[in-house]
């Protein structure tokens, strides 16, 4: 292919903090080879294309490390691990790529799934056989009792198909780990912490340090990443010393974890992109509002912002993910709020939280891959915003305003078809949200209020 002239009134490289003005980017074999102002820049050859990006911005490809591509916009455990087989989740997931890069995320780490969804959808892509953004693909998440993984009740176990698998021994977990790397997984997910507690509401470690360091040191020697879930101080402190590469959420962190985290250079994706919503949207959603979860949502992203804007401060690396493919964060739809969030509740400056979204998310990709920023030896996956992120990182959450998107080089149109969400996602049994006595009849205004019963013994 005849190389491509980029030329850019405006670029942001990922790796600075201010734009750059009047550059020309040269593409050869889908990668970055020149990277420079305009009048050094080499003078296209005949038959050469050349591309004019007009005034927009370009930017490199977003990076989510954050987004469940198979769970289809679950609304509950169930709808992820029940109603529908492994090979309906990987062609869905394959749909909802096109979702996602449609909203300038040209690359997303999948951290959990169930056998080989995201690892056909990685392959399929991979092979040409469709467009799609570039994957780090996962298996099932390592589980143990009370973590996260484990949701369904022990009698109902976790089978094969679920997204979860329970691994109780030193031996099961090495081995789980084992099956997964020779299935050709670029990550493995460990849930650390669930909603086990302390009688003091701590969040009790499902495995131990010893445990943590054990399956760490078995998935960095057969050369696969580790990505861990990992709300409590303990979970997150067995996290860090063993050396994982990123650590989800972290909100009830302490100084102990900050300091193991900047020794093991560990990373941190808080993903409050998905409580936002939850709170944001599930306020005049009654059931939510009744079972206390809104609320219980709202104390977490205080505690969180509190203890991770401490973190951002003593230097601490941070990647932005959505916990995309729930019903709360839709595929394509949210995925740069974490942008924002970081900005107003963390105190990034704009360009910090557009290389989190970057050059440093690009991290948990496959080395082989090189993406997240606008560099000599980068692959050339790169968009087009209309509009400045350096001034107002919201925009980018407007799909409108992503104008053009590039994979190694080639201009790529996602398609994102309407769908009926009762056929692709939405297969959950539930017919009622909440209980439906006589009185919640009278306070939804479909009943008349009774008449006062008159006192025994009263008299004209």
């Amino acid at each position: 292919m005849p190389r491509r002239h980029v030329h850019c009134q405006t670029l942001f490289t990922g790796l600075e903090d201010q734009a750059r003005h009047d550059q020309v980017l040269i593409i050869e074999k889908g990668m970055f080879t020149h990277v420079g102002p305009r009048q050094t820049a080499p003078q296209p050859l005949p038959g050469e294309r050349v591309i004019d990006t007009g005034g927009h911005f370009v930017m490199p490809g977003l990076v989510d490390v954050h987004t469940h591509l198979v769970f289809g916009n679950a609304k509950s455990e169930e709808d992820i691990d029940l109603h529908v087989s492994p090979e309906f989740r990987a062609l869905r997931g394959l749909f909802f790529t096109q979702h996602v890069l449609a909203a300038g995320y040209t690359s997303v780490v999948v951290p959990g799934d169930a056998g080989h969804c995201s690892i056909a959808v990685r392959n399929a892509i991979n092979a040409g056989m469709f467009s799609g953004p570039r994957i780090a693909a996962s298996s099932n998440v390592i589980a143990n009792r009370q973590s996260l993984n484990d949701w369904f009740p022990s009698w109902v176990g976790t089978p094969e198909y679920f997204s979860g698998r329970l691994c109780a021994t030193r031996d099961e977990q090495i081995a789980e780990i084992r099956r997964q790397a020779k299935d050709g997984v670029d990550l493995i997910k460990i849930a650390m912490d669930g909603p086990h507690m302390r009688p003091n509401g701590e969040h009790i470690a499902a495995f131990t340090q010893d445990e943590t360091r054990a399956m760490v040191e078995e998935i960095h020697r057969l050369g696969k990443k580790v990505a861990v879930h990992a709300y409590g101080r303990e979970a997150v402190l067995y996290a860090a010393k063993a050396g994982v590469d990123v650590i989800f959420h972290g909100f009830f962190l302490d100084d102990a974890c900050i300091e193991a985290i900047l020794e093991s250079g560990s990373h941190l994706a808080p993903t409050f992109t998905m409580l936002a919503n939850n709170v944001e949207f599930a306020e005049d959603y009654e059931p939510s509002t009744r079972c206390g979860y809104a609320a219980m949502q709202r104390r977490v992203i205080e505690v969180g912002c509190r203890n991770l804007r401490r973190a951002r401060e003593a230097g601490v690396p941070f990647m932005t993910g959505s916990d995309s493919g729930f019903a709360i964060t839709p595929y394509g739809e949210w995925h740069a709020r974490e942008i924002e969030i970081f900005v107003d509740w963390l105190g990034f400056s704009p360009a910090q939280a557009l290389r989190a979204a970057t050059s440093v998310a690009a991290r948990m990709m496959p080395v082989a891959q090189q993406v997240g920023a606008i560099e000599v030896g980068r692959r050339a996956d790169f968009i087009c915003v209309d509009g400045s992120p350096l001034q107002n990182v919201s925009i980018l959450q407007e799909r409108e305003r992503i104008r053009d998107v590039y994979l190694g080089g080639h201009h790529v149109e996602a398609q994102v078809p309407g769908y009926d969400p009762y056929k692709v996602s939405d297969f959950n049994t539930v017919k009622w949200a909440e209980l439906h006595t006589r009185q919640r009849a009278v306070e939804m205004g479909k009943r008349s209020a009774p008449e006062p019963e008159q006192e025994v013994g009263q008299h004209e």
